[in-house]
């Protein structure tokens, strides 16, 4: 086997295949303040602390979205973003766009939600960022055990995950 060969076949054997989502999400029942847990970063959330993701459907179906939290620290500067979620049709609404800047629209996909909709992970199939979510801003250490190893089953690096402090 040639070295191109080689590299080729190994780049082939790291392909994941795409994120399952949940089968179906209750909106009203998902809507409301999720507490970032852990996560894989954006850019814009590297040094946050207190993290809330809140979600409200509009009159127009969009999802309205207000993520906030303390930069550099539990006591820093409050920062707010805005971004609007559009439920994919036809997803049982556990895919979504989630628009920061207009006209594109970043993957949002619900892998991951407990019945009592008190946990979720939400997920990207680039596997380049991940939130694991909560309705409260601390979970037991074995829930955190578990859903980190489902992030990991997912195929994502789980040593990048950033555990996110909270005041509460």
């Amino acid at each position: 086997m040639s070295l191109l060969t080689g590299l080729i076949s190994a780049c082939a054997s790291k392909q994941l295949n795409p994120i399952a989502t949940v089968p179906q999400v209750d909106l009203p029942k998902f809507m409301g303040d999720w507490y970032v847990i852990a996560a894989i970063p954006t850019a814009i959330e590297t040094e946050s602390y207190n993290a809330i993701e809140s979600y409200k459907i509009d009159k127009d179906g969009t999802i309205a979205t207000t993520f906030t939290f303390n930069k550099g620290s539990l006591n820093g500067p409050h920062k707010k973003y805005e971004p609007r979620g559009f439920v994919v049709k036809d997803t049982g609404n556990a895919t979504w766009g989630m628009q920061f800047v207009w006209p594109i629209k970043a993957e949002y996909l619900i892998a991951y939600l407990d019945e009592n909709y008190t946990q979720t992970v939400i997920a990207r199939n680039a596997r380049d960022y991940v939130w694991i979510m909560a309705r409260s801003p601390k979970i037991s250490k074995d829930d955190q055990k578990k859903l980190t190893d489902f992030v990991k089953d997912l195929g994502y690096d789980v040593s990048k995950l950033r555990q996110v402090p909270h005041n509460n």
